[in-house]
């Protein structure tokens, strides 16, 4: 009974090529599971040199000294961090302000227009029905103001983490792109001796790790910027909130664009009504999606292993339940993974080719 299990205990672990990938995998995974939240700087810090890195070697191209190009890059990086925070985030933080304020009066306008479907359209809904969903929406609502105030009461907190991110977070983008290779070296040094297998796995992933994480930063920054051109040229309240929150739903594939749809078409809907300006809107809202799904995803990583659907949404919710926002960000790359370590234990445990 136990001889299969047996057999296939032997067949990998055997190996120590296999055993020393198994065991950089568990810590690593035990690593960000017992300790993510408290990481979570460095993590971020990793994040922004994986980026700013691919800047820095193009600059070595052109000529310049490593040192200088780490120092151009990371001037770069802190200027951009001061207009976000300078410009956008008083921005935002007022536009979430009046939101807040106006969602009673919208809700209630909501309300006044969902009471008339009845009567607009009986044989597809009706006044039960209506009822329901009103009550459905009242309870969310309560929720939110719940979770609202539990935020106001942690905000303290929350500017004390903010305060430590905007002065660490640079800190450690610096060191890693200035002593990159005295890091990679001391990580090496660690390493078991057996590394063959990891060090394939990681060549492997590394090219479409990077380019993930270079990507998708583009890519929130390129939807946001084309969704808040459309939705100012159109005058759209909260345009910046909204486009802000569209960007940031291309990190959750398929579904994010479907839930941020959500409220551009309330506030588009309670603003202009059933108009040619909240079809407008809305126009404009299909052609961003769906230039990024077919033109702009398939050139920022045309490099990435092609991944079923069902494979993507499986490991968004499983990587997103056990690491929070950095596993749905890192979904992607994390299932390459997965799979370039199930095809280097195939090549690692199969039989050697019969020569004739």
């Amino acid at each position: 009974m136990l001889e299969p299990v047996r057999d296939w205990f032997q067949r990998y672990f055997a190996n120590p090529q296999i055993v020393s990938l198994a065991l950089l995998l568990a810590v690593g995974a035990g690593v960000v599971l017992l300790f993510g939240h408290l990481l979570a700087p460095l993590i971020a810090a990793l994040v922004i040199a994986f980026v700013l890195d691919g800047a820095v070697d193009w600059l070595r191209r052109l000529g310049m000294p490593r040192l200088l190009a780490v120092w151009v890059m990371f001037i770069v990086f802190i200027a951009g961090v001061a207009l976000f925070v300078g410009g956008m985030v008083p921005l935002l933080i007022s536009q979430t302000n009046e939101f807040m304020r106006e969602l009673p009066k919208m809700v209630a306008q909501g309300q006044d227009a969902l009471r008339t479907l009845p009567e607009r359209y009986p044989h597809f809904i009706s006044q039960t029905q209506v009822n329901g969903l009103m009550g459905e929406l009242r309870h969310a609502l309560a929720a939110s103001g719940q979770h609202v105030l539990s935020l106001s009461l942690a905000s303290v907190i929350g500017l004390i983490t903010l305060i430590i991110y905007l002065i660490l977070v640079p800190v450690l983008v610096f060191f890693f792109l200035k002593d990159k290779y005295l890091l990679l070296t001391w990580v090496a040094g660690l390493m078991p001796r057996q590394r063959a297998l990891a060090i394939e796995v990681w060549q492997e992933v590394n090219i479409k790790f990077v380019g993930y994480v270079r990507g998708k930063i583009l890519e929130i920054l390129l939807v946001w910027a084309a969704t808040y051109i459309a939705f100012a040229f159109f005058g759209l309240n909260y345009g910046l909130l909204l486009a802000v929150l569209v960007g940031l739903s291309v990190v959750i594939p398929y579904v994010g664009a479907a839930v941020v749809t959500v409220p551009v078409l309330f506030v588009a809907y309670i603003q202009w009504g059933f108009t040619s300006n909240f079809l407008y809107i809305v126009s404009a809202y299909v052609i961003v999606q769906f230039l990024d799904g077919n033109l702009l995803v398939p050139v920022l990583y045309s490099e990435m292993v092609s991944l079923h659907p069902v494979a993507i949404m499986t490991a968004v919710l499983l990587f997103g339940g056990l690491w929070g926002v950095w596993g749905v960000f890192f979904a992607i790359p994390l299932a390459t993974l997965v799979q370039a370590v199930v095809h280097a234990l195939r090549r690692a445990t199969a039989p050697p080719e019969i020569l004739p």
